[in-house]
């Protein structure tokens, strides 16, 4: 499986924090905030990675992170998202890098506590369809908004929804087989003129082929607001175990 990490976009919502500065790189504690993502691939067995850049001084990403020697990697692919269009735009980007293997896309400001190695080896002995990770949420209004039947099946996701029907929200880790390239190519822009990534799960949801994860440990998303950003510092120092 290989692992894409999108770290594209202006980051607007946590300006002026993000006015010079890409937000994927603001400190989240100790670390820049994209080091988390990458260590979270590494520990679940993922070592060929790609890097989707965007916004302002991309060069940045390569000053800091180099080949990924300090993550244990060889090298780090990267590319570059000309202008925001969304997660699913970025992610159209890594087609011919991905070369129709199994691809597991996370993107760089959320922060999981604990890796997903079972998830990825479960799928790569049965590489068909689709998989999202899924976490309850007091916001679920902020996210993609999942809905399960008694025995835990996605029924259905809506992004963003005024009046969630349920708290359970799809966190930015996605998991897809080799028909995804095709599956993006049959998107539309939505109202705010990007590719959504749940339009993309909602494909594979039609089609029989969505099964979702529910995660363990803490999940943070440090691009949402200031707010939640300054949450996710407080609580990756007070509650992840390494430093």
């Amino acid at each position: 499986m290989r692992g894409i990490i999108l770290a594209g976009g202006n980051g607007t919502r946590l300006r002026p924090l993000t006015t010079v500065v890409n937000k994927h790189l603001l400190p989240v504690y100790n670390k820049p905030m994209i080091y988390y993502p990458i260590q979270s691939m590494v520990n679940s067995g993922i070592k060929d990675i790609l890097l989707v850049c965007g916004g302002q001084n991309p060069g940045d990403f390569l000053r800091i992170l180099g080949n990924g020697s300090e993550f244990g990697l060889k090298h780090i692919a990267y590319t570059y998202q000309k202008e925001a269009g969304g997660i699913a735009q970025a992610l159209a980007l890594a087609e011919h890098w991905a070369d129709g293997d199994n691809i597991c896309v996370m993107l760089g400001d959320n922060i999981l506590q604990y890796p997903f190695h079972d998830a990825v080896e479960e799928f790569n002995n049965n590489p068909v369809g689709a998989r999202i990770f899924i976490t309850g949420s007091l916001t679920p209004e902020w996210y993609g908004v999942v809905t399960l039947d008694s025995d835990n099946n996605v029924k259905e996701i809506v992004e963003k929804p005024k009046k969630p029907k349920s708290d359970w929200i799809a966190i930015g880790l996605y998991m897809y087989d080799s028909s995804v390239w095709a599956k993006l190519k049959g998107l539309k822009p939505s109202k705010r003129n990007e590719l959504e990534i749940t339009d993309l799960n909602n494909i594979y949801l039609k089609a029989g082929e969505l099964k979702a994860n529910k995660i363990t440990g803490y999940w943070g998303d440090s691009g949402e607001s200031i707010d939640t950003y300054l949450k996710t510092c407080v609580n990756v120092k007070e509650t992840f175990k390494y430093s």
